[in-house]
């Protein structure tokens, strides 16, 4: 394959200044900065699509203790995943052009890359974009932590967004006998249902939690894959079958806290019922399980090809769009994971 002509410059998202808040538009500039050829080792890419994530709050925020992602400060370039195709390499790459790859350095129209930190992709997933879908978090804790067994009453909070929106498709497919989500949008409620099969949801905002969990499931829930914490993860306690196991994905009712800086999310909970309930429950973390990755892979491949699971996502076009889509995302605006096609 000849090599494509190349511009001279490429465009990226940079953190102009810190918020005091939550971060919007105006903290966020383009850039233009030179094109750099590829030294030994690297690979350069031309990005065609990045995820927006809401971990970008935490490291902007700088509370990103623990966190396996460096803290992001004023001048910096943002970054997450991204899928694209590589441009530009060393003659003794194992990487060739034309290669579609993986990468976290995305919010750049171009990126120069340690070939060693590119993920070559395969035909796995019918398209290249589902690489980009968190459904590799709701699977783990579904079959890792949560152990989903035929039957189960299974809730998820948070379940518009890119995991929940996942979360509660596989649990269906692993045998879950009833599927209840949470949202704060009453056109998402319904989309839950449509389109994505959930049996009932829980519509923050339109009366206490407890009591519509209570009303979609009287008996009880069996399995919690929470992405929010806060009262959800208090109402799913209360409603704990004897034996039920929570997976703790994400705690976004803190992490999207304008009163908070993105890294903690403070709760108080009844450890009195926990211990006579015999609830188990744990947070989940992929570099703790290795395998997850490969295995879901291929099952999201399978069921995406037989029409078993959809990949719920927006796509925002144009780099000069992305800020604005950040934005969004923590406003919640967006039905699954949101993600910028350049």
């Amino acid at each position: 394959m000849s090599a494509p002509t190349l511009p001279r410059t490429t465009r990226e998202v940079r953190l102009a200044t810190i918020p005091e808040g939550l971060p919007a538009q105006e903290h966020f500039v383009i850039a233009e900065t030179p094109l750099v050829e590829p030294g030994p080792g690297q690979v350069l890419v031309r990005n065609g699509h990045f995820l927006v994530f809401p971990g970008l709050r935490t490291l902007i925020g700088g509370e990103a203790d623990g966190v396996p992602l460096p803290p992001l400060r004023s001048g910096d370039t943002l970054f997450g995943p991204c899928v694209g195709e590589v441009v530009a390499a060393p003659d003794d790459s194992p990487l060739r052009l034309g290669d579609v790859v993986a990468h976290l350095r995305g919010w750049r129209e171009y990126a120069l890359v340690s070939a060693l930190e590119c993920t070559p992709l395969d035909d796995a997933l019918p398209d290249p974009v589902a690489y980009l879908a968190q459904g590799s978090a709701a699977y783990g804790a579904l079959t890792r932590l949560a152990d989903v067994r035929v039957g189960d009453v299974v809730f998820v909070t948070g379940a518009a967004g890119a995991v929940g929106s996942l979360a509660g498709q596989i649990a269906r497919l692993l045998g879950a006998g009833k599927v209840i989500g949470s949202t704060g949008s009453p056109q998402k409620a319904a989309r839950l249902v449509s389109e994505l099969g959930y049996d009932a949801v829980v519509l923050r905002g339109a009366g206490p939690v407890a009591d519509q969990l209570a009303e979609a499931a009287p008996e009880g829930i069996d399995v919690l894959v929470d992405t929010v914490a806060g009262e959800q993860l208090v109402a799913a306690l209360g409603a704990a079958r004897q034996g039920a196991r929570f997976a703790l994905v994400g705690a976004l009712s803190g992490q999207l806290s304008a009163q908070r800086a993105g890294g903690s999310s403070p709760v108080e909970i009844d450890t009195y019922r926990l211990v006579v309930k015999g609830i188990s429950l744990r947070g989940y973390s992929g570099a703790d399980h290795p395998d997850v990755e490969k295995e879901w892979t291929g099952r999201f491949g399978e069921w995406l090809s037989s029409g078993r699971i959809t990949f719920p996502h927006t796509r925002i076009t144009g780099i000069d769009r992305a800020p604005q889509a950040l934005q969004e995302l923590i406003e919640g605006r967006h039905f699954g994971a949101v993600i910028v096609e350049l």
